[in-house]
């Protein structure tokens, strides 16, 4: 519950979306700085390169680049701590996914310099946020670091990211959709948000509408990406799952969905699987944990279904009847610290690995009623 009475909402300097915006890379940082660290893998660095490239020479910043390994943990961010100092970079600059951006952070932070973020896909609202999710290397949560700050800039590329696959775009509406009922479990709870303090009414409206934009959005987003062409639909999907989840689930709170994802890490057979997807799986475990109307429990399932999202254990790998498993991700959902407790209602390893035990069932009958696919044996690869 919430030690404070103040409200408080928080967000990044400055976003910029759009088609082509990868060009104004040069001239946005250099607002910001005069010595720009990319931190990128190989990858997203072969996409992006020449334009980044380009945009830099033109704005007359150097261009420095340094490879990213992968996993946010604590040996890799204090490596791009001592590269950082090393190039005598005034601004850490994350070009990727999630991961990188929370590198980035962590790094910048701890060399005492300025941060942005260059999502090249819509599929975590990790680059507008103050917080950064650390694993260890074998990519089990380990903890939350939370900064002072957040990011000084965000761009987005919308054509990189309709170039992306489908699936990434997927996986950010699975983690934007639980913005919404996490926003509303802690509006109700009155308990603290990421910001530090009681949601405002600003935080809880945008993850309102993050939740609007891809049920009216997501579906015909993904079909646009399935294409690579940027599309109204895909300009709003990637606008909801970056910058109204991330406002939204900072300012508007945190409760069991994303605990349950940080317990569904601990356990090897989700290895592999998407942060969103596993987010998915907690939106309906949270649902099923809150008595929610059955109503709410169905649509969320097919819409979910529909879209491409995971709502069954099976698909994330894990056997229902696997009762040691289900163990170790309730306790470690219901850990200490973690955002679980911010549901309205007293929260234990036992309700939760219940309500997983009942999710898989349910989303299996609410699909075969509404003729939709079976769910498939998700394996992880080793």
């Amino acid at each position: 519950m919430a030690q404070s009475t103040v409200q408080t909402f928080i967000s990044p300097g400055r976003y910029v979306q759009g088609k082509g915006a990868i060009s104004r890379l040069g001239e946005e940082l250099a607002q910001i700085g005069k010595r720009p660290l990319m931190i990128c893998d190989d990858m997203v660095w072969n996409i992006v390169r020449d334009d980044i490239t380009t945009s830099l020479k033109a704005a007359n910043l150097p261009v420095i680049r340094e490879k990213f390994n992968g996993i946010p943990h604590p040996k890799e961010i204090g490596r791009f701590v001592e590269l950082l100092k090393k190039h005598n970079a005034d601004i850490a600059v994350s070009v990727g996914g999630g991961s990188t951006h929370d590198t980035a952070k962590a790094a910048g932070h701890d060399a005492g310099i300025r941060w942005v973020t260059v999502p090249t896909t819509a599929s975590v609202d990790a680059p507008t946020s103050t917080l950064g999710v650390i694993y260890t290397e074998d990519h089990a949560f380990l903890e939350y670091l939370y900064f002072p700050r957040n990011p000084d800039l965000v761009l987005v590329d919308t054509q990189i990211v309709a170039n992306a696959p489908a699936e990434f775009l997927i996986a950010g509406v699975g983690d934007a959709l639980a913005t919404w009922l996490e926003a509303k479990a802690v509006a109700g709870s009155f308990s603290d948000t990421i910001a530090g303090d009681l949601p405002t009414l600003t935080g809880t409206a945008l993850a309102r509408l993050s939740w609007d934009v891809l049920w009216e959005n997501a579906i015909p987003a993904i079909a646009a990406v399935r294409d690579h062409v940027v599309t109204p639909a895909l300009e709003k999907v990637i606008e909801a799952n970056t910058l109204l989840s991330g406002l939204g689930f900072e300012s508007g709170g945190l409760a069991a969905a994303h605990a349950i994802h940080n317990g569904l890490t601990a356990v090897p057979q989700t290895r592999g699987v998407q942060h969103g997807y596993k987010v998915n799986v907690g939106s309906v475990t949270q649902l099923v944990l809150e008595g929610a109307p059955f109503a709410d429990i169905r649509a969320f399932v097919e819409f979910t279904t529909r879209v491409g999202l995971p709502t069954t254990l099976t698909e994330v790998g894990i056997d229902v009847d696997d009762a040691e498993t289900l163990r170790i991700v309730a306790e470690a959902a219901t850990a200490e610290g973690e955002t679980i407790h911010n549901m309205s209602f007293e929260v234990t390893a036992e309700s939760v690995m219940y309500a997983l035990i009942s999710v898989e069932r349910l989303s299996r009958q609410i699909r075969a009623e509404a003729g939709l696919p079976e769910p498939v044996k998700y394996e992880a690869h080793h």
